[in-house]
């Protein structure tokens, strides 16, 4: 068990740890012009994780149901899994492109955009908007590949969109002068190269599936209402993660620019985190419903040990690193020693930040490979009412460092309540 969580989970990490550098290498372009930038791009990138993000379920509900599959070895329904993912994805990405003008406003009243960034936001936001086909596509993709128990694809992938997306960001921000600009364009040519690229890798080794596919069985009745159904679940639970992520931001930009900025690069550190542990739990995912599609009871189980003790073990080993080398950190994002001052009282949050935050990562993907969607969706909109009850007494008396008590409580209480659910009912969770 230990060999095939560390087969699937090392591909992951490194592929998940590549994730947020996209955005810190944006964080690092703009910090050597202003902290106005750097908040600007913090935002607009914001806006972009919360409607990605909420289109989640397009990655989680496909990894769950594949998964299983691939246990039963049921080639129809693998095959089948990836088409209904893609046909909503494509679906989705037609009408964030049709709305694009009114997201746009509902995103700057919501995310407190001063006048003076406005235009900065703009500018990223209406370039960005066109890579919503290649990013939702994408979801589908990486979901199926990790239901297929295949990890290096999409390390491949991954490795291919920041390595374009970083290069190119680089060279229109320094030698075009695009500033803003330059960043969107960057990531939207390095979504659709990704794109294009799993298309490729999926022809290389699955098109053998094709002759599986069946049109027709895309609207199959009972399939398609277990999918929309999962799906809606991990929606509805996604909608509830990014409300509070994105009430984070808003909250600082309501505390000033430089708030923001340190708020903004502070949250760079828990994502390289998020990240990189979520390996661990992306493993879960994948043979926790490999196990479970077997109906190999004990398999599943010990799936769920093992994951969440690599887990653990790893958030201990990011604890010690940001302790260590936390204001170095904060040195390569920015060289703005009023942004850097600003960030230093809040260190000690993010320290202490994975050993909290870890066993939430580690159980959504043990939920996501039972396929418990209403039992995910049910600790989430716990854990987020708790955030807000937090905040509200909190944040008036404690300024800066309630939204970060705030966040910690949210953490902690996701992970408790999964676990709280996963002792009463074990692998029959729904």
């Amino acid at each position: 068990m230990n060999k095939e969580i560390l087969r699937l989970a090392f591909p992951n990490i490194i592929s998940n740890i590549s994730v947020p550098l996209i955005s810190s290498v944006d964080t690092i372009l703009m910090g050597s012009l202003s902290g106005m930038h750097i908040g600007a791009v913090g935002i607009g990138a914001m806006i972009f994780n919360f409607v990605y993000w909420n289109f989640g379920f397009l990655r989680m509900g496909t990894t769950g149901i594949t998964a299983q599959a691939y246990g039963q070895e049921n080639n129809a329904s693998i095959i089948n899994s990836l088409g209904r993912a893609l046909l909503i994805a494509g679906i989705l990405a037609v009408l964030i492109l049709l709305l694009q003008n009114p997201l746009e406003q509902i995103a700057l009243v919501a995310m407190n955009v001063s006048a003076e960034q406005a235009e900065l936001v703009k500018t990223y936001f209406y370039i960005r908007i066109w890579g919503a086909p290649a990013a939702l596509g994408m979801y589908a993709m990486l979901g199926w590949f990790f239901g297929m128990q295949n990890s290096i694809y999409p390390l491949i992938l991954t490795i291919l969109i920041n390595v374009i997306n970083i290069i190119l960001s680089w060279y229109l921000v320094a030698y075009q002068g695009l500033e803003a600009a330059g960043v969107a364009y960057g990531t939207v040519v390095a979504q659709y190269a990704g794109l294009f690229a799993a298309f490729g890798l999926f022809l290389y080794k699955y098109a053998y599936l094709l002759s599986d596919f069946k049109r027709e069985a895309l609207l199959k009745s009972d399939e398609l209402k277990k999918f929309l159904r999962i799906n809606g679940d991990i929606f509805i639970r996604t909608i509830a993660l990014t409300l509070t992520f994105s009430f984070f931001y808003s909250q600082s930009s309501e505390n000033g620019e430089l708030i923001l900025a340190a708020n903004t690069i502070l949250m760079q550190f828990f994502n390289w985190m998020a990240y990189g542990v979520d390996g661990f739990g992306f493993a879960a995912e994948s043979l926790v419903g490999k196990y479970k599609g077997k109906s190999d009871l004990q398999g599943t189980r010990r799936a769920v040990n093992y994951s969440y003790a690599w887990g653990m073990g790893f958030a201990l080993i990011y604890a010690i690193g940001f302790f260590v080398f936390g204001r170095q950190l904060l040195s390569l994002f920015t060289d703005q020693q009023d942004v850097i001052q600003t960030a230093i009282p809040y260190l000690l949050w993010i320290i202490g930040l994975p050993i909290i935050a870890t066993p939430s990562f580690i159980w959504d993907g043990v939920f996501i490979g039972l396929t418990a969607s209403a039992s995910m969706r049910n600790s989430m909109i716990l854990a987020t009412v708790g955030f807000f009850a937090a905040f509200y007494w909190l944040e008036p008396i404690y300024g800066n460092h309630g939204l970060w008590a705030a966040m910690y409580i949210y953490m902690l209480l996701r992970g408790l309540v999964q676990q709280i659910m996963y002792s009463r009912k074990g692998i029959e969770l729904k």
